[in-house]
């Protein structure tokens, strides 16, 4: 008994599934760029309303997106003798590997990387927790992790005593051309 009830409920079900009416279709009420070229739902105009009412009414409005504004990683200053400097953070770097400007790097030399100044510049890096000051050679490029605006040496990172931090706030002065 139990499955000639359980045949006929699913033949019933097949049955409702199939009767149902081939000219429905997937409409898309949103705007262009969430629908796509989904069809769009015909807009019905209200029987109360004239012609000239309907064309007066608003359309609805399309939502927007506002990216918030980005922090500053760094900012640039000048001194009054022309050298320029930018202020941001600092990391360092150990790990045995190829530099951008050729060769290895040696976590022992006094050497940095920076995303944009040229290779063989010097600069002055100067810990603004504590004060202590190094001068270092650009030779690679990063970092790339945001808020950063420059990687040291393993023995930049020494002599400034930031190994112990990791990252620390910095000025770093560009003295010119090594």
């Amino acid at each position: 008994m139990r499955t000639h009830l359980a045949a006929l409920l699913s033949i019933m079900t097949v049955g409702l599934v199939s009767a149902a009416p081939a000219e429905a279709k997937w409409t898309c009420d949103g705007p262009e760029y969430v629908c796509g070229a989904a069809p769009k739902a015909a807009q019905a105009t209200p029987s109360y309303a004239t012609p000239k009412a309907a064309a007066k009414k608003k359309p609805a409005s399309t939502a927007s997106y506002s990216a918030p504004a980005k922090k500053k990683a760094a900012s640039y200053d000048s001194y009054d003798d022309g050298k320029y400097t930018l202020t941001g953070k600092a990391s360092y770097y150990w790990q045995p590997q190829p530099v951008a400007s050729g060769g290895w790097f040696n976590p022992n030399a006094m050497t940095a990387a920076h995303k944009t100044l040229p290779f063989g510049t010097k600069v002055r890096v100067t810990n603004q927790n504590n004060g202590k000051s190094v001068v270092v050679t650009i030779n690679d490029r990063g970092p790339y992790i945001a808020g950063r605006i420059i990687d040291l040496s393993k023995a930049a990172a020494h002599a400034i005593s930031m190994q112990n931090s990791g990252v620390v706030p910095v000025k770093v002065a560009v003295l010119g051309k090594g």
